[in-house]
């Protein structure tokens, strides 16, 4: 089945493990692991320097306690937006991604934290 026409359950569990994994990734400063599931546009941007900049801020940041809010479907991706909770304050941030189907493997290729 085609991945823009899945449950909205079903997509959850695909798209879950991705972002946490970037996550993680950032948060343990890995560059790999936190583009593993980055489209090929995405890791044009999101570069080992970029990264390390994104990381340099003081106070460093970490990512914590994630809620799903909403899913857009889209004619060729799904859009996704969270609930996003940081180590640093009580602040409530969103979390968008856009996930999209190449080559059967559900990658990201588009992800902002604000």
């Amino acid at each position: 089945m085609i991945f823009v026409e899945r449950e909205e359950d079903e997509i959850l569990r695909i798209v879950e493990p991705i972002m946490d994994n970037c996550l993680n990734g950032s948060n343990e400063d890995n560059h790999a692991k936190h583009t593993r599931d980055f489209t090929e546009r995405m890791r044009k941007i999101v570069t080992p320097e970029n990264l390390r900049f994104q990381l340099s801020k003081k106070p460093r940041v970490f990512f914590t306690e994630r809620k799903f809010i909403k899913l857009f479907r889209r004619q060729d991706s799904i859009g996704i937006i969270w609930k996003q909770f940081i180590s640093t304050s009580n602040d409530e941030l969103m979390n968008q991604a856009i996930f999209i189907e190449r080559n059967e493997q559900i990658l990201i290729d588009h992800c902002m934290i604000c």
